[in-house]
């Protein structure tokens, strides 16, 4: 869960490490790890909607035996991961699209695509 550990780096003569700020004890986050029933849960939910709040967000955290910061935590990384994926796609298509273009704009029916000049009248 979101269990604290012991004191982390509280031996004074060894150098200060990125987790410590020079206090005599800072507690360091146990990682939770998800059971693979709560992981296809949330994700899920996640399909439903992107946003689980209020007594949603606090239902679901007791039927999966989970916090409801845990769910709240989980929820947001998630949407940080899909909005990573989706850039990712993006970026895929457009690459794919840049090298596809140049190459039909070399073929000889590149005149049929062409648009005719207009007359204006002044």
């Amino acid at each position: 869960g979101l269990e604290l550990s012991h004191c982390v780096g509280t031996n004074s003569l060894g150098p200060a490490g990125p987790w410590r700020s020079g206090g005599p004890c800072k507690m360091k986050r146990v990682r939770t790890v998800f059971k693979p029933e709560q992981l296809e849960r949330l994700e899920q939910e996640f399909l439903k909607q992107q946003y689980m709040v209020g007594t949603e967000r606090v239902d679901l955290a007791a039927t999966l035996h989970l916090t409801e910061t845990q769910v709240k935590v989980w929820f947001q990384n998630r949407r940080i991961k899909w909005r990573k994926q989706s850039m990712e796609q993006k970026a895929a298509k457009l690459s794919q699209f840049r090298v596809i273009q140049p190459a039909s704009a070399d073929s000889t029916d590149s005149k049929d695509h062409e648009e005719d000049p207009v007359d204006v009248e002044l």
